[in-house]
Formats: C-alpha cells, structure tokens, sequence
C-alpha cells in the first residue's frame, strides 16, 4: 500500500494510504450504516465489479466514545458517528488491516460532509495509517481515491436509488399493519436479493414498470389489518433522518409505538442537488460546465420520479411519494430556493407537502452542530404551524450527550397529541 504524507494547515503531516485498485478482490470497503435498504443494493452492484462491501452495523457506545476520541469537537454529530463507527470497526479485530479500506459518500455541497473524509484520515494517521479511505462522489472530487463510476455503474446506481425508495416505502407502509409477524421483512429481503441479481444482468434492471408492478404486487399480497394508524413524518439532516445509528432506531421505535412512518426517499435529496445547479444559473447568474449536465440530469430523474408515482397511483393501494416539482412549489411558499445549506429549503418543502397531504404528526431529526438545518428545520416549524394549524411537529436533538430515553420521552409526548389522517 502506497503512502504519501500530505500536510494540513495548523496539523502535524497526516499519512494517507492509496487503494490500488488492481487489488480490490483482496479487500473489504466498510461503509457507514445509513440507508439499508439502498446501501445493500449499491453493494450488490459493486460486487460484480470486484468490490467486496461490507455494512456497518456496530451501533455501541463505543462508536460514540470513539467518534468524541477521534474527532474535535466543532464536528456535527454526523462525522462524529461515521468516523466512530470506522474506529470502533477497526479496533474489533474482526478485519485484516492490510486488506480493509473505507467508503465515504461526499455530495459537494458547502455542508462539512463533503469534507469527512479529510477528519477520517486525520483520524486514522496515528492508529491505522494502513487503511485507505475512498469516496463515492459525482462532483470530481478526490480524483486519486474515487471508487469507480462508470457510466454503466452510475445508471445502476440510480436504479439503485429508485428500487431503495419503493422498498422503503412499501415497507413502511406494511410493516404496522402485518399480521404474521415479520413477513414484510422476509418479502423486503427476498426483494433485495432479487434486484441483487437484477443488477448483474445487461439490462433487466431497467424495466422499471414491470419491476414496479411485481413489487406492488406482492407488498398488497402481504395480510395486514385494517387498523387505523397515526402517521408520523421524519424529515430532517440526510444522516440522521435515514441512519438507525443516529436517530437511535427511530423508525422502529415508531412503529413499536403502533405508528406508520413515512419517510420521504432518497431520489427527492437527488434532484435537490440537481436542481441547486439550476437555480444557482436563475439567482445569482452562475453558470458552469456543469449546469447543462444537472439540468440534463434533473430531467431524467424527474421523469423516473413521475413514473414511479404513476405505477403506484394505478395499482390504488398505497400512497406514493411527492411530487419533487410540488415540494419546490410547497418550499416557495415559505422561503427561498436559494437557501440550500446542508438540506436547506428541501425540509421546509417535506413538512409543508407532509401537513399537506394528511402526514401532519412530523418529527425534524436534528443533529449536533449543523447550524443550517437547524434554522431551515427547527426554525420554520412556527410558520408551516401557522399554515396547518393542526401540524404536530417536534424537534429533536441528535448529540452525544442526549440520551435515548430523554428522545423517545419527548416523541411519547408528541405521539400522546397525534392527530389521524
């Protein structure tokens, strides 16, 4: 494994370690526990392609312990985590060191995000200065240590994005009401398996309508009651709203308290980064190289978008998931396209098209040192309130000092006012 020595401003010589990708069959790329479902599918993709991915799934005290070791403390509770989830990996004796390497998505936006990867090789110079850490990224950035993205892998990763909405919405939508316990858990697995092998064909992965149908079809075949619900929205910062590391198992905690999550997908934060490319041409008159691609790409996935409320609206069984146009129109009426640091107008636009649409128990997940989404979360909920007079909206503080009791008591609260679609 080669190193290089790369000096920070203010820091001692940090030594970074470089995947050679010639040898990928010999490793195993730990990637951070954020979305299950979908990151299980991109691993399914990455293996045919010679990556060996493994899931993190540690969710201990330690991680929090390691994260506070090993990073300083104006970091946001995400990097905390991820980087104390690789810690505590590492120190698991569980991995052969000279044969493990780390994955971190970065999207490119002004959230410190896009820079962990800098506070995990910082962390692991002194300990693990043999691990390499890669990136997955659409931006150009870390051109020496990207993972590959071809644009065969690239397709497939939005095809990805798209199967990891369904599922997670299929599944929230069945798991409350199921009546043999864990069927809708065995039906979600069966489908991951099966798009796994989807995914290593040429291009029956594409047929989405079909594939659409076939979900559908047997989500709806799943016995479940008839019971009436409250449904409760979960929208807030990317990490914490999707990771059951650090919202402390939220959804499952939601549906033991006889509730039905609803979860807004992965594909409405895509064309959320697509679209700020857009918008930055229309305000403030930036336009790039880039533009012409997002705004090609935009399209697209707009396009996959309304299919997939299409299909699900025909079968009339469940409800699909918004239109991402309408969040833009619901995010106009309260503040600006232009605010879009960290999820920016993205989650004022969640809670007004969930109060909108019959969700209005909405619970923001607030992590730990992220400023923006504090002020774009916590900070509109007076005003969508004031809209929806009805909304029930909680706020609630993800950081290594609040405790899960002292969370899951202020969501009782909440639940003990739930108001029925």
């Amino acid at each position: 494994m080669a190193e290089k020595e790369i000096k920070h401003a203010g820091s001692d010589r940090v030594k970074r370690s470089y995947f050679d990708k010639s040898r990928r069959e010999e490793y195993t790329i730990l990637i951070p526990d954020m979305l299950p479902i979908h990151f299980k599918l991109i691993m399914a993709i990455y293996k045919k392609y010679g990556y060996n991915m493994e899931l993190l799934q540690n969710c201990s005290r330690n991680v929090i312990d390691e994260g506070l070791k090993n990073t300083h403390n104006d970091a946001c509770y995400p990097a905390l985590l991820v980087i104390g989830q690789f810690m505590d990996a590492l120190k698991s004796g569980k991995y052969d060191l000279e044969h493990t390497a780390l994955l971190m998505s970065q999207t490119g936006g002004g959230c410190r995000a896009s820079n962990y990867i800098h506070l995990i090789r910082k962390a692991l110079s002194t300990q693990f200065p043999e691990v390499p850490v890669l990136s997955l990224n659409f931006s150009g950035l870390e051109k020496d240590a990207s993972i590959d993205i071809t644009l065969a892998i690239a397709m497939k990763l939005i095809y990805a994005v798209l199967y990891g909405d369904m599922l997670m919405l299929l599944y929230n939508q069945c798991k409350p009401y199921e009546i043999e316990k864990n069927s809708t858990d065995e039906l979600l697995a069966r489908w991951q398996h099966r798009l796994g092998k989807l995914f290593a064909t040429p291009s029956r992965y594409m047929h989405t309508k079909s594939i659409y149908n076939a979900m559908l079809k047997d989500f709806a075949a799943l016995p479940r009651s008839k019971e009436k619900k409250p449904k409760v929205g979960i929208v807030g910062e990317i990490y914490v709203k999707y990771s059951p590391l650090a919202n402390n198992h939220l959804n499952d905690f939601l549906l033991s308290e006889g509730c039905e999550p609803n979860v807004p997908g992965l594909l409405d934060f895509v064309l959320y980064c697509a679209s700020d490319a857009i918008n930055d041409e229309k305000l403030y008159d930036k336009k790039t190289s880039r533009t012409l691609m997002y705004g090609i790409g935009y399209d697209v996935l707009y396009k996959f978008q309304k299919q997939q409320i299409k299909v699900i609206n025909e079968q009339g069984i469940f409800q699909p998931p918004h239109d991402f146009e309408h969040l833009r129109k619901c995010a106009d009426k309260y503040i600006s396209q232009g605010v879009k640091m960290g999820e920016g107008w993205l989650i004022t636009a969640e809670m007004a098209a969930l109060a909108e649409t019959g969700t209005k128990n909405i619970i923001c997940t607030q992590p730990f040192g992220c400023l923006p989404n504090h002020i774009v979360a916590k900070g509109m909920s007076r005003t969508i309130k004031q809209a929806y007079p009805d909304a029930n909206i909680v706020a609630i503080d993800y950081d290594p000092g609040a405790t899960k009791v002292n969370q899951e008591n202020r969501i009782k609260l909440m639940l003990a006012n739930a108001v029925m679609d």
